[in-house]
């Protein structure tokens, strides 16, 4: 009898695999999406004003060519304006997932928690103190990472449950508020205008030296926070298994929440104490492009960078009443999204989990 030949069954794919690849091919199409919408508010927010100038032109006399009067609006006046809007957005966004990821608390936000605040208070002081705005980076940095020495203080002790953190947060952050108002009523007048400005968060009035210094600051956080997506991933597993493959989780958590506090800190510089985009974001992408990878942080960055200079536009050409500062709009977004993940993990069940 000739022995006939078994056709040998090729292995099923692992569910897990597809499921990556699936999920791989959806942050591409979205990360393509929102650049191009990104691309699209860029040419906005630089030809459209009460002057209007062609986005050809804009682009053009961004590049320091054609008329000199567009020259000198679109390079002086709305470029660092529109570039700060970018660079801040993507880096409170990427700052406010490492946070909620490293914390395992989809409330942990730095104008949450109270780091926006602290940045506020250093920023402010050396405005109301008519400092050089080149320390204003600097001085924000300082105040974020005194507002996280405070939490850590007050709320890290024994463990940390999602209200605890949040409540401690709110009282950090009213703390500083105060004293950002001290402040802004013992300097003179045409210097605290402009400080109580900036503490509602506006990017109305940048300069190129704010924008060179903290944008790099900003960039340079981006791209460490994208060189650490890898512990952030093993610590994601939980602790037991982080130490199983060799990484510290307390130290490496307490890297990776410095960093995150540095990033939002600078980003605040640039703009204030801006809600909602943090918070939100990492949310968003998270709903639109499942769980979090390397491509989804770099897909939270352009997202974060989008709503920022989105909202700004909002509050230039749609509003109808002119000169609010951004932080209007982001914290009206804001305030009921943070209601509804109060709500949530206020759960029974979400409440035990969190703990």
């Amino acid at each position: 009898m000739n022995a006939q030949a078994v056709p040998t069954a090729r292995a099923p794919r692992p569910r897990h695999v597809g499921a990556l690849a699936r999920q791989r091919r959806r942050t591409a199409l979205l990360t393509v999406a929102v650049l191009a919408l990104l691309v699209v508010l860029l040419a906005l927010g630089l030809s459209t004003g009460e002057v209007p100038v062609a986005p050809l032109d804009a682009l053009r006399a961004l590049a320091g060519f054609g008329d000199a009067g567009e020259v000198m609006l679109v390079q002086d006046l709305r470029a660092p304006r529109v570039l700060a809007a970018v660079v801040a957005g993507a880096g409170l966004a990427v700052a406010g997932s490492m946070m909620q990821r490293v914390a395992r608390n989809p409330l942990a936000a730095p104008d949450v928690i109270g780091v926006t605040g602290g940045a506020s208070l250093g920023a402010v002081a050396v405005i109301a103190s008519g400092v050089s705005a080149t320390w204003t980076p600097l001085a924000a940095l300082g105040g974020g990472l005194l507002a996280a020495v405070l939490l850590a203080a007050l709320a890290w002790r024994g463990g940390v449950t999602v209200t605890r953190l949040v409540l401690v947060g709110l009282a950090v952050q009213s703390g500083l508020a105060a004293a950002v108002n001290l402040f802004i009523v013992r300097f003179p007048a045409e210097l605290a205008s402009s400080a109580l400005q900036w503490t509602t968060g506006s990017v109305y009035g940048r300069n190129w030296t704010e924008v060179n210094i903290g944008g790099s600051l900003v960039l340079a956080g981006i791209a460490l926070a994208l060189l650490g997506h890898r512990r952030l991933a093993v610590l994601d597993l939980g602790d037991e298994p982080a130490g199983a493959l060799g990484l510290a989780p307390n130290a490496a958590r307490l890297q990776l929440l410095l960093a995150a506090v540095v990033l939002a800190s600078v980003a605040a510089a640039l703009t204030g104490p801006v809600g909602f985009v943090a918070l939100a974001v990492p949310h968003i992408v998270r709903f639109l492009a499942g769980p979090p990878t390397l491509g989804t942080l770099g897909l939270t960055a352009l997202c974060g960078a989008a709503l920022l200079l989105g909202a700004d536009l909002v509050v230039l050409h749609l509003l109808p009443v002119h000169g609010l500062p951004v932080g209007v709009v982001t914290a009206t977004l804001g305030a009921p999204w943070l209601l509804v993940l109060m709500m949530r993990q206020m759960k029974p069940n979400a409440g035990s989990a969190a703990r």
